[in-house]
């Protein structure tokens, strides 16, 4: 049966096309060929230009770490990689550096990126991931806890520009607050204390003038 229908199709081919089978099956695995080879040419070449492309995008120079002074945590939100536009900052213990350069681990995607735009302290000394970390509150940290958040500033220290600084709160003490209302209501109270004395020297000076009147 297999050798029926081979005989047939060679058969067909000639009649068809006029050449024979061995022609035709050389002429067909010939224009397989080139296909393959064209469309490989062509393929390559855009998708090298694209890692081309991509390249020298990457190997832009970033522009020089602009000092920005002090400024409120507020403020540094706004550099946290939403903006392409703005550099990518991010702070260690109130101080702020321009993290630009590894925008791959502290942009929008990277491992780090909910650090950026933030004091991350607290985070960062405690390998922490967690909101409520996110934060430059070092109160109640372990000594390793601290040793750790030592070893990160020194590293930002040598590869990253300190660009600011993050404003501090000044914090008010309530007693400190409280003291004058206690002297107000000392000095409410002492006008009233000193009343009586201040009557009965009038009553007393009545009487004197009064005896003196009556020996007259």
């Amino acid at each position: 049966m297999a050798l029926q229908l081979w005989e047939t199709l060679k058969e067909s081919i000639t009649v068809y096309t006029g050449l024979s089978p061995t022609t035709f099956f050389t002429v067909v695995a010939l224009g397989l060929a080139i296909y393959y080879v064209v469309s490989g040419m062509f393929g390559s070449s855009s998708s090298h230009h694209q890692r081309s492309r991509d390249f020298e995008e990457e190997m832009q120079p970033l522009p020089p770490p602009v000092q920005l002074g002090e400024i409120s945590e507020e403020e540094l939100k706004a550099y946290d990689g939403s903006d392409p536009k703005n550099p990518l900052l991010m702070a260690i213990k109130g101080q702020i550096y321009d993290v630009s350069q590894s925008r791959m681990f502290y942009g929008p995607g990277g491992p780090y990126a909910l650090f950026a735009g933030k004091d991350a302290s607290r985070a960062l000394a405690k390998m922490s991931f967690e909101d409520k970390d996110l934060n430059g509150d070092l109160s109640g940290l372990g000594v390793f806890e601290l040793e750790a958040l030592q070893d990160w500033e020194y590293k930002f220290m040598s590869k990253y520009v300190k660009v600011g600084t993050i404003k501090t709160v000044p914090v008010t003490d309530g007693s400190t607050t409280g003291e004058p209302d206690s002297a107000t209501e000392g000095d409410v109270a002492k006008p009233a204390e000193d009343g009586p004395s201040e009557s009965a020297a009038a009553e007393a000076k009545e009487s004197t003038t009064g005896g003196e009147a009556d020996k007259e």
